[in-house]
């Protein structure tokens, strides 16, 4: 019954274009764990949002980061925000490893002045991604797979 619902769901959304957003806090966790082991503390979780989105329409994309930008923290008096966005129809279905390398890369877009703004893709690359993925599977005393897998449970 379950996975007939996902089928009309998914039918439903790419017939009608209907994107829905829902919290993900599995992600959250994931996201808080990668700061504090790669050092990343210049990127504050009271001001990190993460999302999983269902009915995309987009074809190749995973995740996405999505920033406050500085005319609307000024119009609206708030600090600057950044929502980490997860496409679960891409992004649930792969491995624990491109999970986590797609996570980083998202939080690579986030600038050191955490100010509203974005770091492109000439910092954002792959051989960053891979550096900061190299650091946290060594990171000692920790068993990345193993935590995925529980994260992955609960």
């Amino acid at each position: 019954m379950f996975s007939l619902f996902n089928f009309l769901f998914d039918l439903f959304q790419s017939l009608y274009g209907m994107i829905k957003y829902f919290p993900a806090d599995d992600i959250r966790q994931r996201i808080e764990q990668l700061i504090g082991i790669l050092d990343m503390g210049h990127i504050d979780m009271d001001r990190i949002t993460c999302v999983r989105s269902r009915g995309s329409s987009s074809r190749r994309i995973v995740a996405r980061c999505h920033a406050l930008p500085k005319i609307m923290q000024h119009a609206l008096q708030r600090d600057a925000h950044y929502v980490i966005e997860v496409i679960s129809e891409r992004f649930d279905r792969l491995s624990d490893d491109v999970q986590v390398k797609t996570l980083i890369h998202e939080l690579l877009h986030i600038p050191k002045s955490f100010g509203g703004g974005f770091r492109h893709h000439d910092y954002v690359c792959s051989r960053n991604v891979e550096n900061m993925y190299r650091l946290y599977v060594n990171y000692p005393n920790i068993n990345v797979r193993e935590i995925c897998k529980q994260q992955a449970v609960i």
